[in-house]
């Protein structure tokens, strides 16, 4: 039977950004609002996010052709979209994708955007609650999202990989709880496997979680872990690794 996979699947959560900075000031100050301007979508790289991305990059741009991505897929969120331009930068040869797709987007946040934990539970705190209660896996605040309406998209950019870019070498650039639903559905997790490894603590920026295809698992093989969180790239370059929550409701449940 014909491979339906790709050959190889990269995650990467974008570079550290502005938004990042933004959060950390104002859980540090007790703040109720994070102070960013711009929308979600519009916010940008810092200056570290962007050393991050560039070091991501040459880790990328040293692979042999024949190992680097052919098929680049990202967020249409600036954070993203910058880290995934950045990344083709260092390649020497263009990709034959280079794709934004709307369903890697950020998670939306609905009327709990830019509210820092301590906002939310003095503004909503029956949403606070009830948070607490359901749990961030099926915790929906109004206009936004919940982790299982993120998974849905997801799985129509599953459909659309396995239909479109079998045997490819797929680099995807999106965002934190991106990277971990995928991993929900790619690894076959429940929701408290998830969310242990969620607890455990938060994606890096420019983080690598990568899957190759062994065609000697399973009756027509299937993708296996191959890197998980890997940040070596920052690392050697003496890059600070940066650990950072995207989502404002992000206490750890």
């Amino acid at each position: 039977m014909e491979q339906k996979w790709p050959q190889q699947i990269w995650l990467v959560r974008h570079g550290q950004s502005a938004g990042n900075v933004a959060r950390d000031a104002a859980e540090a100050a007790s703040s109720l609002l994070i102070d960013v301007a711009t929308r979600d979508v519009d916010t940008p790289l810092s200056e570290l996010g962007i050393q991050q991305s560039h070091a991501l990059a040459r880790w990328f741009g040293q692979l042999p052709p024949e190992a680097r991505p052919n098929v680049v897929l990202h967020s249409p969120y600036v954070r993203a979209a910058h880290t995934a331009q950045i990344v083709l930068e260092h390649m020497d040869d263009e990709p034959d994708v280079v794709a934004v797709d709307e369903r890697l987007r950020e998670k939306e946040f609905g009327i709990l955007d830019r509210l820092t934990p301590l906002g939310i539970a003095q503004k909503y705190p029956e949403l606070h609650e009830q948070r607490a209660h359901v749990g961030k896996f099926y915790f929906r605040p109004p206009g936004g999202e919940s982790w299982c309406d993120v998974i849905l998209r997801l799985r129509s950019v599953l459909d659309t990989i396995t239909r479109e870019y079998r045997q490819e070498r797929v680099l995807i650039v999106g965002h934190q709880v991106i990277v971990n639903c995928f991993r929900y559905l790619l690894e076959r997790m429940t929701e408290h496997e998830i969310l242990t490894f969620d607890r455990q603590g938060d994606v890096p920026n420019c983080s690598v979680t990568s899957y190759r295809f062994d065609g000697t698992r399973g009756k027509h093989g299937k993708l296996v872990v191959d890197l998980v969180n890997f940040v070596a790239p920052l690392e050697e370059s003496g890059t600070p690794v940066t650990v950072q929550k995207d989502v404002p409701a992000a206490a750890k449940a």
